[in-house]
């Protein structure tokens, strides 16, 4: 997966050269913004600042959000942003190579902090998050309602024959119909308790190996879309490509899967020292919701647009800053 369920043996592996060594790579914010609607005065004249994220296109733009609204209040600004993996992106933020990033709060509470059990409340999640990742020296401000979710989709003509509108109606049409029920996943989402397996086990289902069918997450959109050979496939909640390929999701309706809200986590120390990034960030974050994001994410993914114009196009369009 692109976000934080796969790659992570070879994350793990780069995040010890970056503790070894620090992060070197990275080049600097130069474009010309001014504050808009936030960072009047410009409250972080004379900071440097470090943004990062991971390496898929929602994360990098929200990269890009943060070093662009941290230029526009003054500061000077390290764009450290497309990191390969969770845990280096990571590691980063905590030893202090990175002040900033966009994290999530299901990939915080299962995968950093080691919990089996996601929370279902959303908020109760991002609190529980807050809460005890202080301890590792990472501060989480208020959450968005992006919710960059796992969820399963099918085209709209297989749909109209199915009407598959929640994960328990699919579950219903394996049990009367097995042969019907195929699925294309990514190998880790087939193995992941927080995946397939799991999922299978909150609905009632027992898919055939058969019907499970593994390949990379960019040939899934694909498959469900223009093929028979995937009546379902696995995706995420925010991908732009849901639209574009005129997808229906199925709702989650016994909130199986983790809350993926995306949410500002500053590291501790350059919060303390910073403390109105939480006053800048705020506007911004109230403003990130799932459909924003899917429109965000298919103008890199479908449109092949640059995250960093799109971020800057859209922090302007809304006002927070402005060009020159």
């Amino acid at each position: 997966m692109r976000r934080t369920r796969a790659g992570l043996a070879g994350a793990v592996i780069l995040s010890l050269a970056l503790g070894a060594c620090g992060l070197k790579s990275g080049s600097s914010m130069v474009d010309e913004v001014s504050p808009g609607s936030v960072g009047k005065g410009e409250p972080l004249k004379g900071a440097s600042l470090t943004v990062t994220s991971k390496n898929f296109s929602e994360n990098i733009i929200l990269g890009q959000m943060l070093g662009l609204i941290f230029k526009a209040a003054g500061a000077e600004v390290l764009d450290r942003t497309n990191l390969p993996g969770s845990i280096s992106a990571r590691e980063a933020l905590v030893k202090g190579d990175a002040d900033a990033i966009y994290e999530y709060t299901g990939t915080a509470w299962i995968t950093y902090l080691g919990h089996a059990d996601p929370i279902p409340d959303p908020h109760e999640q991002w609190k529980a998050v807050r809460d005890e990742d202080r301890g590792n020296g990472v501060v989480w401000l208020p959450p968005s309602t992006l919710n960059n979710t796992y969820s399963l989709a099918i085209s709209k003509k297989n749909n109209a024959k199915y009407k598959l509108k929640t994960l328990s109606d699919v579950a219903a049409l394996a049990k009367k119909d097995p042969g019907a029920v195929t699925i294309c996943v990514e190998n880790e989402f087939a193995s992941r308790q927080d995946g397939l397996p799991g999922m299978q086990k909150a609905y009632g289902m027992s898919l055939p190996a058969g019907n499970i069918k593994k390949m990379d997450a960019g040939i899934i959109y694909t498959q469900v879309s223009k093929s028979d050979s995937c009546l379902l496939g696995e995706v995420y909640t925010t991908d732009g490509r849901i639209k574009a390929m005129n997808l229906d999701l199925t709702v989650d309706d016994k909130r199986f899967f983790p809350n993926y809200n995306a949410a500002p986590a500053v590291n501790a120390k350059t919060f303390a020292r910073y403390p109105v990034i939480a006053d800048l960030l705020e506007p911004v974050t109230e403003k990130l919701t799932t459909p924003v994001a899917q429109k965000l994410n298919a103008k890199v993914d479908v449109e092949g647009q640059d995250p960093h114009l799109v971020a800057l196009e859209w922090l302007v369009d809304e006002g927070f800053i402005k060009e020159g």
